[in-house]
């Protein structure tokens, strides 16, 4: 696994190399440990000879650096996800710029459940930390498996995380920075607390630090693990906006809170619904409906339907994909059933599981047979 693990880091710590090259690289050669075994030669058949050079002569420091960092990893108990594992968060495998490695660190279960993402502004009014205290305590009560996902900023996103751990559901933490630091300090003993329950995932290795560009990238992360993403408080500007609006692109669900129209606080929210980008809620009750989330329904209904007959929504999207041989993105999945994207993806990982369906890179779906 180790030696696997390393070319996986090394890949991303060439030269010049971003995520979407690292993985055409990947996908042309067949895996990061085949492609550092590719000479000069055969790099030079897919990209230039001066690139081609740079990788070449990069290789050696890159692996070196990966050596350290799978020592790191080793050291410290930290769990990867590799974005062609089965154990991948599936919700954010299906994103195009999803990160190609994930380190992790606590008591993690990121296919399991429902997942609503909660953000907001870094100083919310009393009633804005009183609403989303509110909705992860009503998120609690009314659905037997959810995880609240945020980034640990100031404001509501520590608010939505505290009441998770107060309520003994999970929370992920997706920091902009590696995990050998907790960023920002004072929120050291909640990242602790959500280790027992939940955790910390980052796309960054060791000794990334806390970047203003990372917290941009990593929004796009908190928006992908999930199903739905929650606005509380946003001025017009900011980066809970910059993450709803990313969930928007994946066609994931978003929804907000509302505000007085001269509430600045809630310029931001206002926008999203009136651009119709986010529906607008008042309770985890409205979350629960839009989404069409039955909370009483049993849990135990999914695993034994494993054993029976399809159901008719898993007939439609069996025969939807018979139609095309080499797959079919879930976007258009979603289109086509006229169903909630989350619905979507909770029936093709079922038939996943009952090994009708397969997964590919980039949210394509095909059937086995």
């Amino acid at each position: 696994m180790n030696e696997q693990l390393k070319y996986q880091i090394a890949i991303q710590m060439l030269p010049d190399i971003g995520l979407k090259h690292a993985k055409q690289l990947i996908e042309h050669f067949g895996g990061a440990a085949e492609f550092f075994s590719a000479d000069l030669k055969q790099l030079t058949e897919v990209m230039s000879a001066t690139f081609a050079n740079n990788i070449q002569n990069g290789k050696k420091n890159a692996l070196e650096r990966a050596n350290k960092e799978v020592a790191f990893i080793v050291q410290h108990n930290i769990q990867t996800y590799y974005y062609n594992d089965s154990t991948y968060p599936f919700r954010l495998r299906q994103c195009p710029d999803c990160p190609l490695l994930l380190y992790a660190k606590g008591n993690i279960e990121p296919n399991q459940g429902h997942f609503v993402s909660i953000v907001g502004t870094r100083m919310p009014t009393q009633q804005g930390k009183d609403l989303c205290h509110k909705l992860v305590v009503e998120l609690a009560q009314r659905l037997e498996h959810v995880t609240i996902v945020s980034g640990l900023a100031y404001g509501i996103d520590v608010t939505a995380h505290r009441a998770a751990i107060e309520t003994g559901i999970p929370t992920l933490i997706i920091p902009g920075h590696g995990l050998d630091r907790i960023y920002p300090f004072v929120h050291r003993q909640v990242a602790t607390e959500s280790l027992r329950n939940g955790g910390i995932i980052t796309e960054f290795p060791s000794g990334t630090q806390p970047d203003r560009f990372n917290f941009i990238a990593r929004n796009r992360i908190i928006a992908g693990l999930s199903d739905v993403t929650v606005v509380v408080e946003s001025k017009q500007k900011g980066g809970s906006l910059t993450t709803a609006n990313m969930a928007y692109s994946y066609s994931r669900d978003v929804m907000a809170f509302p505000g007085r129209v001269s509430d600045e606080v809630s310029a931001g929210c206002n926008t999203l619904i009136r651009e119709r980008k986010a529906e607008l809620i008042t309770s985890a009750d409205d979350l629960i409906m839009a989404m069409q989330w039955d909370a009483n329904r049993p849990k135990q209904e999914v695993q034994t339907s494993l054993f029976q007959e399809l159901t008719p929504e898993q007939e439609q999207i069996v025969r939807l994909l018979k139609t095309e041989e080499e797959g079919m993105h879930i976007n258009y999945i979603v289109l086509e059933c006229k169903r909630p994207y989350s619905q979507i993806a909770d029936l093709l990982m079922q038939l996943e599981f009952m090994g009708l369906v397969r997964s590919l890179p980039g949210g394509i779906y095909r059937t086995v047979n």
